[in-house]
């Protein structure tokens, strides 16, 4: 997603025309509605509970099918932050729900979908409440920025996939859409750069390396200039953190399955 600072904030403010009976009409500056946090509208209670349900799960599931090693947890923030990772497979998500800390709870920028309710992803995602949807067929950018609002707003963590879309090279990082760093300036919080490793192709007992980069601060205003810097060290420190690791080895039929199943490849399949 790319992100015009000027814009957004064009489009942020308004007025609407309100007319009074027997008065003329007058232009009155009305402040956006604030959207719920993402997921479905349910009871806090219910929906902490959805969360812890789906963090476990993930964690479970994880577990039991990768080897995982996390490198650089100490370096994540205590407070809040972005948290830009390397995108390689439709599991990236939950594979991160597994390993990160439970507090500042976990949300996912994206999928880029007109509507959350189709698909076996998207609906786990939304049942648990940790997916900020951003629908570009309808022109959903003020909503999504609002919506990335509410979750700093209750102390949460965002994440985004930088890349923007899946691919198979595991020591190479695409070139990053600008919203990691937008939202990141906006907010006044760090982006956190996060590698993973080993979920191009996967089987049971695959090692799957999460490293986890130094923070990169912020300051200022999120102008053209600032994201754009902000977003070029972001990339730069991805691939560092990328840059050392093997190409895996291609799996059997099972295995190729399973990486595939959720996969949405630019190109329609998987590039040879």
């Amino acid at each position: 997603m790319s992100v015009g600072a000027g814009e957004t904030l064009r489009r942020w403010s308004g007025a609407i025309m309100r007319r009074t009976p027997g008065k003329p009409s007058e232009a009155v500056m009305t402040a956006p509605a604030r959207p719920a946090l993402p997921g479905a509208p349910v009871h806090p209670i219910r929906r902490t509970l959805r969360y812890g349900l789906g963090r476990l799960v993930a964690t479970a599931v994880a577990h039991s099918i990768f080897r995982i090693r996390v490198e650089g947890r100490e370096r994540l923030p205590a407070g809040q932050y972005v948290l830009c990772f390397s995108h390689r497979n439709w599991v990236d998500p939950f594979v991160l729900m597994a390993v990160m800390p439970w507090r500042p709870r976990l949300y996912f920028f994206g999928p880029k979908e007109e509507d959350m309710s189709t698909g076996g992803r998207n609906r786990l995602m939304s049942w648990i409440g940790t997916a900020v949807p951003y629908r570009p067929g309808k022109n959903d950018l003020l909503d999504a920025t609002r919506r990335v609002q509410t979750v700093f707003a209750a102390g949460g963590v965002l994440a985004i996939a930088g890349e923007g879309t899946i691919h198979s090279r595991e020591d190479e990082i695409l070139p990053l859409n600008e919203g990691a760093a937008y939202f990141a300036i906006r907010a006044g919080v760090p982006i956190v750069p996060v590698a993973l490793n080993g979920l191009t192709w996967y089987t049971i007992g695959r090692r799957v390396r999460i490293r986890i980069g130094e923070p990169l601060p912020v300051s200022g205003r999120p102008t053209r200039e600032a994201v754009e810097a902000l977003t070029a060290a972001a990339r730069s420190a991805l691939q560092e953190l990328v840059a050392d690791f093997p190409k895996p080895r291609r799996p059997g039929r099972f295995g190729r399955w399973l990486t595939e199943v959720f996969n949405e490849w630019p190109e329609g399949r998987r590039p040879e």
